[in-house]
């Protein structure tokens, strides 16, 4: 079973997303903050988290505390283990076109979806295709 990982403090968000991982046959697992997702990389590089690692992460730009959503993409982008994982960046703010490319590009982001989020079979493909882009880019790198 695929894992996917939701770094979102609204709480309807991060179980609506929950669900529908589920209904998908999707394991889920959540953080509220990015102090909390930061710890859980560090331990995953530590080698501290047994079991299935996420594929593909949703993260919200703005989440409280101090370590933002990208900031949790730079980290995600630097781990050893992690560093291949799809993410997606989400949020409900509008960003200029400039915005959109420095936070990207900061997160090392593969996709930028505003809330309200697509309806579910459309999420549901765009996720997909995603996570199959970043697939093919991490074979492409083990083959050279």
């Amino acid at each position: 079973m695929s894992t996917w990982m939701v770094v979102e403090d609204e709480p309807d968000i991060y179980e609506v997303l929950l669900a529908m991982f589920e209904m998908w046959g999707i394991e889920g697992v959540a953080f509220v903050d990015g102090e909390e997702a930061a710890a859980w990389i560090d331990e995953v590089d530590r080698g501290g988290m047994p079991g299935e690692l996420p594929e593909l992460v949703l993260l919200d730009i703005r989440l409280p505390g101090v370590i933002s959503g990208p900031m949790v993409g730079e980290r995600l982008r630097k781990s050893a283990v992690l560093g291949d994982v799809a993410i997606v960046l989400i949020t409900a703010y509008k960003l200029s076109a400039d915005e959109e490319r420095a936070i990207v590009a900061q997160a090392g982001a593969d996709l930028l979806l505003y809330k309200p989020l697509p309806k579910f079979n459309e999420l549901k493909l765009q996720l997909e295709r995603v996570l199959a882009e970043r697939r093919a880019l991490a074979a492409s790198r083990s083959n050279k």
